[in-house]
């Protein structure tokens, strides 16, 4: 048996599929975006308008900004601020783990704790240390005994005022960052025999800290503005010495300037630092951990390089 094969010619050769035609991407006109530009545009240029009206003497700034009394107050406000949170984070993780406790009695006190820092302003709490010295004469704790006036300096008020009101806040930031890890770690850790500190000095906070940095970089940020209140009660922070800079210069405004560039410049400071804080916590979460400020430099200046194995 035989079989003819029928030969092809070229004519019947299937032709070659076509190309699709490029896709003409017409981009869509955010005109709302150049009206909000324009309007931002026109409000700062009449900002800038309004204050070079004013009779202000911006040469005084540069020349009180280095002032020793300014350094000395910046100094200070820094010293203060660390302090201020070393005793609101310490707090704050004790009244987190009293909050959390399934003894009545501790949970019961930390929740009033919190509830009275956080519903009355720092101020009055500043002036309530201050003035104690009209109720109390003297203080006497067994092993210490002094003048109220004598032992109540404005340092120790500044310190009390704002550390203890930074606890209570700290205490809800750190019971938020202690939720947040699931009741399953500290389960398996028990089954391993860790005991309950070590589970949470091991598995618990440092896990937590991922929900716990951020925030508690943005109460240190807050905490050396927050310093600025304590001039009402005789301490000569930043604040305080740029007021009798500005009486004794007769440039009241100009000083009030001067201290808003320097908290500027150290909030910004510690802004990078929050940033590199973050990231480093950051690294068991995220598969890729975000660039550092000076990779996007160095990404966005090489990026314009020719690729290799291209010539002109």
């Amino acid at each position: 048996m035989t079989v003819d094969i029928e030969k092809t010619g070229p004519d019947d050769t299937p032709p070659p599929p076509t190309q699709p035609e490029a896709i003409k991407a017409i981009p869509v006109r955010h005109y709302g975006r150049y009206v909000a530009a324009v309007v931002a545009i026109g409000l700062f240029a009449l900002i800038v308008y309004a204050f070079s009206q004013g009779k202000i003497n911006w040469g005084a700034i540069p020349d009180y900004f280095f002032d020793d009394r300014i350094v000395d107050g910046a100094w200070k406000t820094l010293v203060l601020t660390f302090w201020s949170m070393v005793i609101g984070i310490g707090g704050g993780i004790i009244l987190a783990v009293m909050r959390l406790s399934k003894n009545p009695v501790t949970s019961s006190i930390a929740w009033f704790y919190i509830w009275f820092f956080r519903g009355t302003p720092v101020l009055v709490q500043l002036f309530v240390w201050f003035n104690l010295g009209l109720v109390f004469e003297t203080i006497n704790l067994g092993f210490y005994q002094d003048e109220w006036s004598d032992f109540m300096t404005p340092m120790l008020t500044a310190l009390l005022g704002l550390g203890l009101n930074e606890a209570a806040y700290m205490a809800e930031i750190c019971r938020a960052g202690l939720l947040s890890v699931d009741e399953g770690q500290s389960e398996a850790s028990h089954a391993l025999g860790m005991s309950q500190g070590k589970t949470l000095r091991r598995v618990v906070i440092p896990q937590a800290m991922r929900v716990i940095v951020p925030p508690t970089g943005n109460e240190v940020i807050n905490m050396l503005k927050t310093t600025s209140l304590v001039a009402a009660v005789q301490f000569t922070e930043l604040f305080r010495q740029a007021q009798n800079i500005g009486q004794s210069s007769g440039a009241p405004v100009e000083m009030y300037f001067l201290a808003a560039s320097w908290y500027l410049v150290m909030t910004s400071i510690l802004s990078v630092g929050q940033y590199y804080l973050e990231r480093h916590y950051a690294r068991g979460s995220s598969r890729s951990l975000p660039p550092t400020p000076f990779q996007k430099i160095k990404s966005t200046v090489f990026s314009v390089r020719r690729p290799k194995g291209v010539t002109a």
